[in-house]
């Protein structure tokens, strides 16, 4: 075998790792590392117009695949580039490996031209953040940051001085086998037994999921049958929970709707399964919570709780389910599913009047089109903001779709390069993002990677020329909005410029066409919607209390927007309460 340098036998690694692509902009120290790269088929380069993007390219495959991605920056300013979307891949629990390049490690500490300190600056958005300062830490380094990564599920970094990676690798270094899929946590018996306890001892159980639910829908559905129990959900929990859901009583939180905070506030027992849910307001503070999830640091951090289980979602309720008596009373069930229903028929008025002829378009009515047109499988990305709204309300999730944003960390600017990461994860799957204004202009150069690749991502455009989100947060806070308008230029003329399809609609008439016809284009299309920026102005009946912070149920929600064929699925749900 020859000899190889630690570049080499890094990008080695990374194969073995099952890494089928490294995301970033060559440079520098960095050099090394992407000639390996160059020579080795197994892996391959992808270049992108910035580092952000790589790394939310990078947290977008993880997560489709499940797999290790892995991005790289430059030293200095290009590895700096990565660290908001390494943040977002870490709070989404991506296992994702960064490699960030480090100048000359004989100049480190000297203030040398580009010198940053990796170590210091991505040690909150990583489990692991080390340096390869000699060739005789490869392989171990390496392996241990891919550990680090797959067996928590995030992000690891490594550095390493561009001098070091063009030396020659320790000839008889340790190289073992390496992990790349998580074991299932089985809770204990101790605690299960506690948690069967307390599901017989209460008459009205709620359950609440987030995306540890991810398969685990069976178990839920049969729990949720056996203790009569409505099941709300956080907005990452929607698309593994909300399908095929006979007890689905919708969305908590800030862009909640339905039933789910009464659910949640109603009950007896509220068992959280598998969510990180962030917003405290909108959990009790008088009933018993279990809460259930395969990370014990995230366990009673949002509430008080009355039994924390460690374990995945799926094994506990699998041990749990034939453990419990069966329930026999739907009283509570039932009252939850008509109020949800009840609630979404008055959601729904207000934008089913002549949308068809509204202009500026409604933002509800492309959302409604662009969720009856995509394909089944297709994968969603979706910006921070108001297109959180719309993806929240009107996507209808159905097991293989799936959709992918920024819902923890919360950046702007995620869904385009997001979309890159989830298509080349799979070129013949229809990929949209849906990007508003605001986020797409941020990281726009990106658009010319779907063009250099031909990604046949599809980038539907909410076009209201504002930052819609922020100038609701001012209107709450009683602030003028300020500071949030955009004068935007036609940005479909722009993606033809690029050389890729694009089409600007400005009258509801024009959508569906040219939705139909972006979709059917082979390569990357932009379809620029010119949105109604006031879709989002509170309804007089609202009160400043109401309004205040967001409201704490739908019926004071503050984005009233419509929720799409959720409505359908509630009455769907009601034929199952006997009637008297």
């Amino acid at each position: 075998m020859a000899k190889q340098n630690v570049s080499e036998q890094f990008v080695d690694i990374l194969v073995r790792a099952g890494v089928k692509r490294l995301y970033g902009v060559v440079g520098d120290s960095l050099n090394p590392v992407v000639d390996a790269v160059r020579r080795n088929p197994a892996v391959e380069w992808i270049q992108v117009r910035h580092e952000e993007t790589a790394a939310f390219a990078a947290g977008a495959e993880a997560q489709i695949t499940g797999t290790l991605a892995a991005c790289a920056g430059s030293c200095g300013p290009g590895n700096l580039h990565l660290i908001n979307g390494l943040y977002d891949a870490h709070r989404s629990m991506a296992p994702v490996l960064a490699l960030a390049s480090h100048i000359p490690s004989s100049e480190i500490g000297l203030g040398y031209f580009q010198e940053t300190h990796p170590e210091l600056l991505f040690q909150e958005c990583s489990h692991y953040n080390e340096m390869i300062s000699n060739p005789q830490q490869m392989p171990r380094l390496l392996q241990t940051a891919i550990q680090h990564a797959i067996g928590r599920g995030g992000v690891s970094v490594v550095s390493m001085p561009g001098d070091i990676a063009s030396q020659q690798a320790p000839e008889k270094s340790i190289e073992h086998a390496l992990v790349t899929t998580r074991p299932s946590v089985k809770p204990g018996d101790v605690e299960i037994e506690k948690l069967c306890r307390m599901v017989d001892e209460a008459r009205r159980v709620t359950l609440f999921c987030g995306s540890g639910t991810a398969g685990a829908h069976a178990e839920v559905m049969a729990f949720a049958e056996r203790v009569k129990a409505p099941v709300g959900h956080a907005l990452r929990g929607k698309e593994w929970i909300q399908y095929d859901n006979p007890y689905d009583v919708g969305m908590s939180g800030l862009l909640g709707y339905g039933a789910a905070y009464e659910a949640t506030n109603e009950c007896d027992l509220l068992i959280l399964l598998g969510t990180d849910f962030p917003y405290n307001a909108f959990l009790p503070t008088d009933v018993k919570i279990v809460q259930v999830d395969v990370r014990p640091e995230h366990l009673g951090r949002r509430s008080k709780l009355d039994l924390a289980v460690w374990g995945d979602v799926r094994e506990t309720l699998r041990a749990l389910t034939p453990r419990v008596k069966a329930k026999t009373d739907r009283k509570f069930l039932d009252r939850m599913l008509k109020k949800h229903a009840d609630a979404l028929e008055g959601v729904v008025k207000a934008y089913t009047r002549k949308v068809e002829k509204h202009v500026p378009i409604h933002p509800e009515y492309v959302a409604a089109v662009l969720d009856e047109l995509a394909d089944d499988d297709a994968v969603f990305t979706v910006d921070t903001g108001m297109c959180n709204v719309w993806a929240a309300r009107y996507l209808t999730p159905n097991g293989r779709r799936r959709v992918i944003g920024s819902f923890s960390h919360g950046s702007m600017a995620n869904a385009l390069p997001q979309a890159i990461g989830a298509q080349f994860t799979d070129r013949n799957r229809q990929v949209v993002s849906m990007s508003g204004d605001g986020g797409f202009t941020m990281l726009m150069g990106d658009f010319l990677t779907l063009v250099q690749y031909n990604l046949p991502v599809k980038v539907v455009l909410f076009n209201n020329s504002s930052l819609g989100m922020v100038e609701l947060e001012m209107l709450v806070a009683g602030l003028p909005s300020f500071g949030t308008t955009n004068k935007n230029p036609d940005f479909a003329a722009v993606a033809r410029a690029c050389g890729a399809y694009g089409v600007r609609v400005e009258k509801p008439k024009q959508l569906e066409g040219a939705l139909k016809d972006a979709f059917k284009h082979k390569g990357p299309a932009l379809v620029d919607v010119v949105t109604d920026p006031n879709a989002l102005s509170i309804p007089p009946k609202i009160s400043a209390d109401m309004v205040t912070g967001f409201a704490l149920s739908a019926s004071k929600i503050v984005l009233d927007g419509g929720v799409g064929r959720m409505l359908q699925m509630a009455r769907s749900n009601l034929r199952n309460v006997p009637r008297p």
